[in-house]
């Protein structure tokens, strides 16, 4: 019989939006990749490596250069003292090292806190492992928790909390006194943070990120996930991270052995080159997004739509309602690409229950004439929207 899960699953709405673009020839603003090649140095790196260097089986848990440098780009940018030895594992991804921390770690039967609109591979993973989601909702326009909303989700069977920062797909950055409350609720009620922080370098001034492994009482129970593919652009790449204290990751890599086992050595190769060797990278790369950001948000606004703050990642947001619309941000969505040319993610597509239904997300790591035309087809497609 098929796998109740993933059996019922429909295709993710980021494959059908971007399926529709391909089809229909629209400029896809859905999707979360840029579309720029990435860095010319780590490239020319991996193909050096495919061509001179060993293509064997590297090591399951990472090359120990590349989990040397994992540890030392994080103890210049976050100020965190990991053991590459015993606390860094390499993995084929992000999405693997989620999957291998939710395997890993959750027992059935275990509650897991989420918040939503959330990253879509969450909820499959953690019912695959046996989990049951206990979902938190945040709302627009700042997408805040409190106290009382996480209070209210534990009960004595939860085990861990999810937590993306920073945030996709609000583009919100964890201010200091929401990460300080996720560490206090963890410590009070034994609770592991599993954290999602691939967006960790893409973030804009003055807002600044803070890993959650860094606050009082988490060491010990904090998951840490990075990924090289965001924080060099190179999405297609799937090099991820799994930090954390020697007695979690020793489970973990025991999970990630029987995922994917390792991954190519020349992509690990030239990911340990570009964070010990990154130039100017971690500081022109995010200045570059955020001229991006600023210039379609700006482009939007001259067409007269309500444009939702963005702190960091590649996306910002649109509230239809606010900006006169009259459709769900699903049904403007399909309009947009259909009639207009310009693909979008409908954001209630990233809750379970009780969504928001007027947000629309864009992704703006793209070229400014691809920004300029994609705002202005979004107009065309208001143009043809019920109005409010």
């Amino acid at each position: 019989m098929p796998d109740a899960v993933f059996s019922a699953l429909p295709t993710t709405v980021f494959e059908e939006m971007s399926g529709l673009a391909r089809a229909l020839g629209a400029i896809n603003l859905g999707q979360g990749f840029p579309d720029d090649p990435g860095p010319e140095a780590l490239r020319r790196k991996a193909a050096e490596a495919v061509l001179s260097g060993y293509n064997q089986y590297p090591p399951m848990a990472g090359l120990p250069e590349l989990r040397q440098a994992v540890a030392r780009h994080y103890g210049r940018a976050q100020g965190l003292d990991l053991d590459p030895m015993t606390e860094v594992t390499v993995t084929s991804g992000a999405t693997e090292a989620l999957a291998a921390a939710f395997l890993a770690l959750i027992e059935p039967g275990d509650e897991v806190i989420v918040f939503q609109p959330v990253y879509d591979a969450y909820l499959p993973l953690i019912r695959r492992a046996g989990g049951v989601p206990r979902l938190v909702t945040l709302n627009p326009p700042d997408w805040r928790f409190t106290r009382a909303l996480l209070e209210a989700a534990i009960t004595p069977r939860t085990r861990f909390v999810v937590l993306n920062n920073p945030v996709n797909p609000t583009g919100l950055v964890l201010p200091e006194d929401d990460l300080a409350l996720v560490a206090e609720i963890c410590v009070a009620h034994d609770l592991t943070a599993i954290c999602d922080e691939v967006w960790e370098q893409v973030v804009f001034t003055p807002a600044a990120h803070r890993p959650l492994i860094a606050f009082p009482g988490m060491r010990e129970r904090c998951v840490k996930i990075g990924s090289a593919g965001k924080m060099f652009g190179l999405t297609g790449w799937k090099v991820g991270f799994l930090c954390a204290a020697p007695a979690l990751s020793r489970v973990l890599a025991r999970a990630h052995q029987f995922l994917t086992f390792t991954t190519p050595p020349n992509l690990q190769a030239a990911v340990a080159f570009g964070l010990d060797e990154p130039d100017d990278w971690f500081e022109a790369m995010p200045r570059t997004l955020a001229a991006s950001q600023t210039r379609l948000a700006e482009a939007l606004r001259r067409e007269g739509f309500a444009v939702l703050p963005s702190q960091g990642t590649y996306f910002l947001n649109v509230d239809l309602a606010a900006s006169g619309v009259a459709m769900s941000d699903r049904e403007f969505a399909l309009l947009a690409v259909r009639e207009a040319g310009v693909a979008a993610i409908p954001v209630s597509a990233l809750y379970e229950r009780d969504p928001a239904t007027t947000i629309l997300r864009l992704c703006f790591a793209k070229a400014d004439a691809t920004l300029d035309e994609g705002a202005a087809r979004l107009a065309r497609a208001r143009d043809l929207a019920p109005r409010r």
